[in-house]
């Protein structure tokens, strides 16, 4: 009988760990990411969720000559965005596998 007490406490410590996930993922879906590229004249927004939120590009950089040149820092811009909520999501979520060998996890 002694292992069923171990096993109902480790189901609720597993619950425990759901729920905390859940609002750690959620908290960062609230959060908002920049990168930006040509001295911050292309701006992309990212949530924490690396979901695009927002693609500012100021007027002066929009050249119909050179439309290359935009789509780059757009580009730049939108990867070093992704990265930084990347990090956060490593971060955020690492503290509930440390220690666990869990592969493809985070």
């Amino acid at each position: 009988m002694r292992g069923m007490g171990n096993m109902q406490g480790m189901m609720k410590q597993m619950q425990k760990m759901q729920k905390q996930m859940a609002e750690a993922q959620e908290e960062l879906g609230e959060k908002r990411l920049e990168g930006s590229a040509g001295g911050g004249m292309v701006k992309v927004i990212v949530s924490g969720q690396k979901e695009v939120l927002e693609v500012i590009v100021d007027p002066t950089v929009v050249d119909p000559e050179d439309v290359e040149m935009l789509q780059d820092l757009i580009v730049i811009a939108t990867n070093e965005a992704m990265a930084a909520a990347e990090e956060l999501s490593n971060s955020t979520m690492g503290q509930f596998t440390k220690g666990l060998n869990l592969p493809g996890m985070f």
